[in-house]
């Protein structure tokens, strides 16, 4: 069994290990790789580490600059920082001119409870998914964070990773097995299909037992990659079951669930009900009341899953 840890620390050893293989990864921060955890990467590669301070938008503008020059720089902050400070540079120069930049948005959703809505990004999803040229990865737990820094680095071209503070546990048996545009089916199931991304996983597999138990079968389906999108498995799983509840620690507007309505509309017309933040901040308080508060946690997504059920 593996231990779960902070998200965080997991990107942090995984930048290290990654910095052997490519000589030209460098790690830019602003004043936050305690919390970020890019620190691991400046004790072992000081020369490869730079920090610019409280200085967002000048650490995406020089992180442009330097992959014109070949190298591979991760810049890394809070993911409120990161999509709305420095929204201007990741806009004009990173995706504009498709440039290898990739973007690590760390205390992502409501992670950064005790900073309350100031500090939590609950819309960050949407603003990098609308962005041309950016591809959007939100790993689950330790597997699908290493997995995702990796695809990150060999990847050519901006990417946003999407990381939380909260420590992580281990649902897909230790495979690092990580495919840019590719879902991950971890269970299968004809009554309803369960789709998420991140760290709500726990909660959507503990509804797909309670789900078992009341003898409903529930596909669960995560989308680790949110652009590009996976929409042929997304419309498998529709057309199998007739209903898709999607959960996301993110607002229902233009996240996950929007990219699920869009494609559905499009491709599949299928019963769904979105599992997230109701246009809404958040507030400071206990993390787990938070989730609850806004009705992410395991009895919301059974809520919903009742109420697609019925109308179906």
């Amino acid at each position: 069994m593996i231990t779960p840890k902070p998200m965080r620390l997991v990107f942090g050893e995984m930048l290290c290990e990654l910095g052997e293989l490519f000589p030209q990864l460098v790690v830019l921060d602003c004043d936050v790789s305690s919390s970020t955890q890019t620190k691991l990467y400046g004790q072992k590669y000081p020369d490869r580490f730079f920090n610019f301070g409280i200085a967002e938008a000048n650490m995406v503008s020089a992180a442009a600059g330097m992959a014109t020059c070949g190298l591979i720089p991760v810049t890394s902050t809070f993911a409120f920082l990161l999509t709305l400070r420095a929204g201007d540079p990741v806009r004009s120069l990173v995706a504009y001119n498709n440039l290898n930049v990739k973007l690590a948005g760390g205390y992502s959703g409501l992670s950064d409870f005790a900073d309350g809505a100031s500090h939590q990004s609950v819309l960050d999803m949407s603003i990098m998914r609308a962005m041309p040229n950016m591809t959007v990865l939100v790993p689950s737990d330790i597997e699908t964070t290493r997995g995702a820094v990796r695809a990150m680095i060999e990847h050519d071209g901006p990417v946003y990773l999407r990381l939380s503070r909260d420590n992580v546990g281990s649902f897909h048996g230790g495979s690092e097995t990580f495919e840019i545009g590719k879902a991950k089916v971890l269970r299968d199931g004809n009554d309803v299909t369960l789709a998420v991304c991140g760290t709500l996983l726990p909660f959507v597999l503990a509804a797909a037992d309670a789900l078992s138990k009341a003898g409903i079968s529930a596909a669960v389906v995560e989308f680790p990659t949110i652009k590009p999108f996976d929409s042929e498995t997304l419309v498998t799983y529709a057309k199998k079951t007739g209903a898709v509840v999607s959960v996301e620690e993110h607002t229902i507007i233009g996240g996950l669930g929007g990219a699920i309505a869009e494609c559905l509309s499009e491709k599949c017309p299928t019963k769904l009900e979105r599992v997230g933040l109701k246009d809404t901040f958040g507030e400071s308080g206990a993390y787990s009341a938070l989730l609850d508060k806004y009705g992410l946690t395991t009895p919301h997504i059974l809520k919903a899953v009742e109420r697609i059920l019925e109308t179906r």
